[in-house]
């Protein structure tokens, strides 16, 4: 069975306290809930449970054999330069660089192209420890200031602060309790609109990012430079609903405010915009007592309206409005009503993003069966000009602007690990130019092949996966196999370049697998609600399937099969272990949502109600039942209709700093494994290790630093290694 194969030495785990009188009843169904005491991030009695339970999981770490030799060649594959895609603003260019290990990558700015770049934000110099991250950043249109957002042991709060670029002095400008914006700059370059939530209570002695208080009211503010934060023009809240999320930036002639106003994070919004001409004082002699008048010119959320450009009044929209995979479509705010169709819905790809180009062209990038493809389109018509020739893999980044002919393109691959091309768009057509190659000491792209399949899932519906392995590998069933998969809120896995894997193939043999499952958005919309809501097991029923497939035919077997998730995945893991531990051997379950019953209660989790529904509903309350994590541990010996004896090796990891799936799901869900499977059953069968790995001073990955993202991988894959009973080669 997948459970069994190496034996990993007896742990001896904390005994948690379990409160069984904590019961809420759900219409009618009582739940216990005997970790509720778990919630607390502050309590004295939850620093001592983390506390003993990295005792446990360091001891087990200790006895991996290959820890140390990871450590050894993960450190060496991060070592290497990498390169973001130049981007311009006034009359110079911008980049980000990492010559290899910085904890961060460095902003630069240069002339020109061919001049060597000049360090402009270097975020390695702000803390000594690589926990202070750049998250945000705008340079203002005419390159005289840079705005950025710092967040510190990856919280998602950020302090806003602003640098003249020129000569790189620090304005005394800071600004507070900011959380999912964007920067945008006025023309005059006088100031910017940003998006933050009220402080919350206590906020000057709170430790920021380790609370569980809900987010609400985002709110959308203007600060003019060289004033007090409190001094902000309050531009829009939401008092109406205190639950929605503002998008916002200023059209590229700078004359309209732009806002998206989204239900949560799935991809439906309103649309709103504001005529900052029309403003009879500016924005100096606003009314403080009122907001902007915005004009709303979608009123309700019947889909996705994302503005591609603007001429005047007339607008240009990408929208999956009555098309799943995405069209064109143009409205004059003058009539409303009258809406016209640019860019027709293609029959089988999706159209992932539109950029103006050239000032009668876009750029449309379309996503073909999990592989990107770009065309270059007249802006008016929507007809075909150029189809850039592009290898099998993904568009990383597009850096483009409307007056220009001239624009980058990052692209890379399971085996490539990035090129960035110059595109010139001349009266003959596009002219390319390799402007960077990124080069990784020691790896040949020849050794590997990438191979997609198409697996039947349950109900018979086509699933794609990509296969990563090297060429001389036989499929005997005998390697370890790392799956992974995501399967929510519409967001594609393309094919994507990751340096570990690289590492794991090579010395551990590790075939590696990226299923594209339902709840995605590799097929459009259609796709992402065939896998939310009501739908959502069809993900874990695809991900089930594939890791069938896998099994086979000869690239694994179920004991030696890990699976990986985090976040949204993270659920589709602990589903997964629980629906099926005879298919697996190891699980690593990062960050996930494993309380479907209580999420939305804590700091951002109500914006994802749209997306796995809520449990105040009574319909949602019995499907989210059926499969949250934490309510469906059962001991398989005592399953009949399971070939398993016990559950697969787990490492559920979290971060004490992780406020958007905050550390009370994965620790409510360890104390429940280990009590269940572990604690209270004398000589119990579930010999394999449930442990848990918890982060100090970093959040759910966005901003983690390189050694961060080094010690977690050697933890996770060491571990996974001694599951697989993986050798070491080489």
């Amino acid at each position: 069975m997948g459970s069994e194969c190496v034996v990993f030495k007896p742990l001896r785990y904390p005994v948690a306290r379990r409160d069984d009188y904590v019961v809420d009843n759900y219409h009618g169904v009582a739940i216990s809930d005997p970790y509720r005491w778990l919630e607390d991030p502050d309590s004295e009695e939850v620093k001592e449970f983390v506390k003993q339970q990295m005792k446990v999981t360091e001891s087990l770490l200790m006895d991996c054999d290959s820890r140390e030799k990871l450590r050894a060649s993960i450190t060496e594959s991060f070592d290497y330069p990498r390169y973001g895609c130049p981007f311009r603003r006034g009359n110079k260019y911008f980049y980000f660089h990492n010559p290899g290990l910085s904890p961060h990558r460095i902003l630069y700015m240069q002339d020109s192209l061919d001049e060597e770049g000049e360090v402009l934000l270097d975020p390695n110099q702000l803390s000594k420890d690589g926990t202070v991250a750049l998250r945000v950043y705008e340079i203002s249109h005419d390159a005289k200031y840079l705005a950025y957002g710092l967040s510190s042991s990856g919280s998602d709060w950020l302090t806003l602060q602003v640098m003249r670029v020129n000569d790189k002095t620090i304005e005394p400008d800071k600004l507070s309790w900011v959380k999912f914006t964007s920067i945008s700059w006025t023309h005059d370059t006088k100031g910017f609109f940003y998006c933050r939530f009220p402080a919350p209570k206590d906020s000057q002695h709170m430790d920021a990012g380790t609370e569980v208080n809900v987010n609400h009211n985002h709110q959308l503010y203007y600060h003019f430079l060289g004033t007090k934060q409190s001094e902000d023009i309050l531009c829009w809240d939401n008092l109406e609903n205190l639950t929605h999320i503002l998008e916002t930036r200023l059209s590229d002639d700078r004359k309209y405010l732009l806002m998206n106003i989204c239900q949560g994070a799935v991809p439906l919004n309103k649309f709103y915009c504001c005529n900052l001409s029309t403003l009879p004082n500016g924005l100096e002699g606003h009314n403080r007592e009122v907001t902007l008048p915005f004009m709303k010119v979608i009123d309700d959320f019947g889909a996705r309206y994302d503005v591609v450009a603007n001429d005047d009044t007339m607008f240009t929209f990408l929208t999956n409005k009555e098309a799943p995979r995405y069209k064109v479509v143009r409205v004059d705010l003058k009539k409303p009503d009258v809406w016209i169709e640019v860019l027709q819905e293609s029959k089988k790809d999706v159209i992932e993003s539109v950029l103006p180009i050239n000032r009668n062209q876009m750029i449309v990038t379309y996503l073909s069966d999990c592989k990107h493809v770009l065309h270059i389109r007249d802006f008016e018509s929507g007809h075909l000009l150029h189809m850039l020739p592009i290898d099998i893999g993904s568009i990383d980044y597009i850096s483009a602007r409307r007056e220009d002919s001239m624009f980058f393109v990052k692209f890379s691959s399971f085996i490539n690990p990035g090129v960035v091309y110059r595109y010139d768009l001349g009266p003959t057509g596009p002219d390319s130019k390799l402007l960077r190659e990124i080069v990784v000491p020691g790896f040949d792209q020849a050794e590997y092949h990438v191979n997609q399949v198409f697996v039947h899932s349950k109900d018979g519906t086509r699933v794609p996966a990509f296969i990563v392995a090297r060429k001389d590998m036989e499929l005997d069933g005998s390697h370890p196999c790392l799956l992974y998969g995501y399967g929510g809120y519409g967001i594609s896995l393309t094919p994507s370049f990751d340096n570990t894997r690289v590492v794991l193939a090579r010395h551990l043999g590790v075939v590696f697998c990226v299923a594209n499952i339902r709840g995605g958005g590799e097929y459009g919309e259609a796709w992402h609600q065939a896998g939310s809501l009501a739908n959502k097991q069809n993900s874990f029923d695809d991900f089930v399937s594939v890791a069938e497939y896998l099994v086979s035919n000869g690239y694994t077997n179920p004991s030696k099969l890990c699976i990986e998730g985090g976040s949204n995945g993270g659920i589709l893991i602990g589903a997964c272990i629980n629906q099926r531990p005879d298919l697996f051997g190891c699980a690593l379950a990062h960050a996930g949502v494993m309380d479907m019953l209580r999420y939305h209660r804590f700091t951002i989790g109500h914006a994802w109600v749209h997306e796995f529904g809520c449990s105040d509903n009574e319909d949602a309350f019995h499907y989210l039942i059926k499969y949250s994590p934490l309510h469906n541990v059962k001991r398989p010996w005592e399953d009949p209709s399971t070939k398993a004896t016990q559950y697969p090796s787990c490492m559920l990891l979290t971060a004490d700093h992780d406020d958007r799936v905050v550390p009370l799901h994965t620790l409510k869900l360890l104390a429940t494994m280990q009590h269940e499977l572990c604690t209270s059953v004398k000589n119990s069968p579930q010999v394999n290790p449930i442990i848990g790995r918890i982060s100090r001073k970093s959040g759910h990955g966005c901003g983690s630093s390189t050694q961060i993202m080094i010690d977690k991988s050697v933890d996770c894959y060491s571990f996974m290694a001694k599951a697989l009973g993986a050798s070491w080669i080489g």
